[in-house]
């Protein structure tokens, strides 16, 4: 039997495997849910991995307290070429479970997709690497190392600092990083490019407390009303992010993104238009990108006709390869200060700051992994960038110079991931299963 069929055949019992992986409600935040639910994920990896040969998997505490699943399955040519797979086995939060149209943690099927939160980030990309390997069974021709971390939807870079503090355990000629996706459903994709970011809140305060409206407005600063414009400066009437300093000019060069797509995938109103003069590609993965993600300030119920006297947002910068995340940093805090009106105080507390990451391509890796996704999706493997940010690439980067970084899996925009009713395509999840069999086979030899 060839590994096509036997991903076919094995895909047949794999939505129960995964039903039961999501059930598992592993948000690596104790404030939310118990981290008795991390636990149990770790577990259930563990259990997997360590029944396809992996003899030596086990469970490292990393610096910010999260367990990664570790392991190794030598080759039949101790010699040979070594890949690492990754993945992360943690969740984001279900967010509003009213605006789930199916249970956020139970695996349910609606029009040939399968909902839960993880299905697609990142349980279903575990799940194509099970696949994979059992489809290749006692025939995996080259040595592989595993590591599923815990806590990367937190951010908290416990894997990050345990791969500096660790640097041989998981040393790799390749490495393949399974938590991004295609362009679309059937559209084979490696992503070479990550948006960098920094992460802000500004505080404006004017006055000691609140004041009556009716008493003190007209003459007393509002804070509310001098963040306002300081928020309105870091865009122009296009929608371009304009912050001094950072260039947004710059072009991107792979696979384009099809404005009709993006408005369907973004779910745009009748009527909304794009933002930007670039393509939707330019202005997703080639330019910085701000985003206003809260703002502290009187709900409209309950309010009283008072001035505002101190007020606070929090900020996002999407930062491209090419530029700085510290200087982008210093550029967002500069330009804030500079359009606070009336003397206000202005402070700008950086909370967190990723570096941007660009993949080599071209390897034996590359050129293995685009021959594989030919031969398993039926078309050639296209380029993408990704407007998130994974900052573990970086460390991989830094710490294993000479290796392939190889950045792919089964996301794509319809799956909603950190949205309500996340999905995944079960097509994307044997697809991909198929290609990363058929990579291992094809790296064996390159």
């Amino acid at each position: 039997m060839d590994l096509r069929s036997r991903v076919t055949d094995l895909m047949r019992p794999s939505r129960k495997e995964l039903a039961e992986f999501v059930a598992i409600q592993s948000v690596a935040d104790a404030r939310q849910f118990p981290p008795e639910e991390c636990a149990k994920a770790a577990q259930w990896v563990l259990g997997k991995f360590a029944g396809l040969g992996f003899s030596d998997v086990r469970l490292e505490r990393t610096p910010d307290g999260s367990d990664a699943v570790v392991g190794s399955r030598p080759g039949p040519d101790p010699d040979g070429p070594t890949v690492l797979l990754y993945a992360h086995y943690d969740v984001q939060p279900p967010l509003d479970e009213s605006a789930w149209r199916t249970p956020a943690f139970e695996l349910t099927e609606v029009d040939g997709r399968w909902y839960g939160r993880g299905a697609a980030d990142c349980k279903g990309n575990i799940l194509a690497h099970l696949l994979a390997l059992r489809a290749l069974g006692d025939d995996v021709p080259v040595n592989l190392k595993l590591v599923v971390e815990g806590s990367e939807e937190q951010g908290t870079g416990g894997l990050e600092a345990y791969v500096a503090g660790h640097p041989d355990l998981l040393r790799a000629d390749t490495i393949l990083v399974c938590d991004t996706g295609n362009a679309a459903v059937g559209q084979p994709a490696a992503t070479v490019t990550l948006r960098g970011m920094v992460n802000v809140v500004v505080t404006v305060e004017a006055m000691a407390s609140e004041l009556h409206s009716g008493m003190f407005g007209g003459a007393a600063p509002d804070a509310l009303a001098a963040l306002i414009p300081m928020l309105a400066s870091l865009r122009d009437p296009q929608g371009n992010t304009t912050i001094t300093g950072l260039d947004n000019t710059q072009t991107w060069t792979g696979a384009p993104y099809p404005p009709e797509q993006f408005r369907t995938d973004a779910g745009l109103l009748e009527g909304v238009t794009l933002l930007g003069d670039g393509t939707v590609s330019d202005m997703l993965w080639a330019r910085p990108a701000v985003t206003v993600l809260g703002i502290d300030c009187p709900p409209v119920t309950g309010s009283s006709a008072s001035i505002v006297p101190r007020t606070s947002a929090r900020l996002n910068l999407r930062v491209p390869p090419g530029m700085s995340a510290a200087d982008a940093h210093t550029a967002l805090a500069g330009q804030l200060k500079a359009a606070a009106p009336w003397g206000v105080h202005v402070t700008v507390d950086l909370e967190a700051i990723g570096s941007p990451f660009r993949a080599a391509v071209g390897g034996p890796a590359f050129e293995a992994m685009s021959a594989a996704m030919l031969e398993a999706y039926g078309r050639p493997m296209t380029t993408l960038g990704q407007g998130g940010s994974i900052p573990l690439c970086n460390v991989f980067a830094d710490t294993y110079p000479d290796a392939e970084i190889i950045l792919l899996g089964v996301e794509e925009p319809l799956a909603l991931i950190h949205a309500p009713n996340e999905s995944v395509d079960p097509n994307e999840i044997q697809a991909m299963a198929l290609s990363l069999a058929l990579f291992l086979q094809r790296y064996a030899t390159a």
